[in-house]
């Protein structure tokens, strides 16, 4: 059973406009059935012509795109379809029919590089929203295929986004059909799934990934984020924390900066900050070097064997991680992607199952005073103002990096 929206998408490419824009929600059925109109679009109108399927990264392509149309049984029942890994290429045919998917990945500047110089007869572009205009535009001029058509779809970002302003708020002038999506809109999730969805975001994560509107984030970061709940003390640590919990250590790398240590722990319900190691050259009107830095890492991380773990750090900084893996400590780069670590963090915070010891004053500091950057989001660009934000940076590339999707909900969110 198809909702109405759904259904909308398979009547589409039968409407004579040139592009379908598809926003909103998370989890709202857009990306699935879209994909399968694509394809069967292509196969009802072309032959022997190319196509491009993109997400942000081809991973994510083959993970939101591929992967479903594969396990679509109308598609396997009606149609020869083969994927290749290899040379990220889907090929689907029936009878002498065929036609070519090649998969894209469009992450940054560069990627538009990869899409020069093959002719295509349509485009799906997965997280648009994501994609620098650059990729999306040179993917657009490669449809030279006459009645060739495009595809887009994403979840909300800022206003001043270029896709929102160029393309959302313009369909009609871009000869587009928009279609705004919510979660009711899936009638595969349940009132219980939906409702589960709602309680992972608060703030403008909600208004964005759960009313599927465009906005900007405003004042401070981490809203949800409570002393009373999230902040614990002595008394209140679990007994035998090291012994029953994954232990990692997050740093976030400073020279003229503060240079930040967390010991973190995660018991499989929790994750525990339990420590902070904070050293502000500035305040101190010293630097140290990355050898008495990898001394005092050392140190905070303690000498017993059973309690040696993996640190994670700043990917910025080189020479401090080369410093480390010279002492034999096994060093694991954060991932920095910000706008995702800052989501997850938030997520955590909301559900109550990130907690920070009530020592860790820098890190509570930092949080109360981690805001976004106005000026920034008027330019179309959301990110935090780059100060008082060492320990979240720390805080995020734990997050990013040790702890797996389920635990902060996101299992195939988008």
């Amino acid at each position: 059973m198809l909702s109405k929206k759904q259904t909308d998408i398979l009547h589409w490419p039968y409407t004579g406009r040139t592009a379908l824009i598809c926003d909103g929600a998370v989890r709202s059925g857009k990306t699935s059935i879209m994909s399968l109109s694509f394809i069967l679009w292509a196969m009802g109108n072309f032959n022997n012509c190319n196509f491009g399927l993109s997400g942000k990264t081809v991973g994510s392509a083959e993970r939101n795109i591929i992967q479903p149309l594969l396990s679509i049984t109308y598609l396997r029942q009606n149609f020869n379809m083969v994927y290749s890994r290899s040379t990220h290429q889907l090929i689907v045919s029936r009878g002498k029919k065929q036609n070519r998917f090649y998969v894209f990945g469009g992450k940054d500047e560069s990627s538009y590089m990869l899409i020069q110089g093959i002719t295509l007869a349509g485009v799906l572009l997965d997280e648009v929203a994501l994609m620098p205009r650059s990729f999306v535009e040179q993917a657009l001029a490669r449809c030279s295929v006459s009645n060739a058509k495009f595809w887009f779809n994403c979840n909300p970002d800022v206003p001043e986004h270029w896709f929102n302003k160029e393309w959302i708020l313009h369909a009609a002038d871009k000869d587009a059909t928009h279609l705004h999506f919510t979660m009711e809109d899936n009638p595969s999730l349940s009132k219980e799934t939906i409702d589960r969805y709602k309680s992972l975001y608060t703030g403008v994560f909600y208004q964005r990934y759960i009313l599927g509107l465009w906005v900007a984030g405003d004042g401070v970061i981490y809203d949800m984020f409570s002393r009373d709940v999230n902040v614990y003390t002595d008394e209140q640590r679990p007994q035998g924390l090291p012994y029953l919990a994954v232990r990692h250590i997050s740093c976030d790398y400073g020279t003229a900066n503060p240079q930040v240590y967390l010991d973190i722990y995660d018991d499989g319900e929790r994750v525990w900050v339990d420590r902070e190691y904070r050293w502000d050259s500035r305040k101190e009107r010293r630097q140290k070097t990355d050898s008495e830095y990898a001394d005092e890492l050392q140190t905070f991380m303690g000498a017993d064997p059973q309690f040696l773990c993996p640190v994670i750090v700043d990917p910025s900084a080189a020479s401090f991680i080369l410093e480390l893996q010279r002492r034999g400590v096994y060093v694991t780069q954060g991932d920095n992607n910000v706008p995702d670590g800052i989501r997850r963090v938030a997520q955590l915070f909301s559900r109550r199952v990130l907690m920070i010891h009530d020592t860790c004053e820098g890190l509570i500091g930092e949080l109360g005073s981690y805001v976004w950057d106005d000026k920034a989001a008027k330019m179309g660009v959301e990110k935090p103002v780059k100060t008082m934000d060492h320990g979240p940076d720390a805080l995020r590339y734990y997050v990013n990096t040790a702890l797996p999707k389920w635990r902060y909900g996101e299992e195939n969110v988008i």
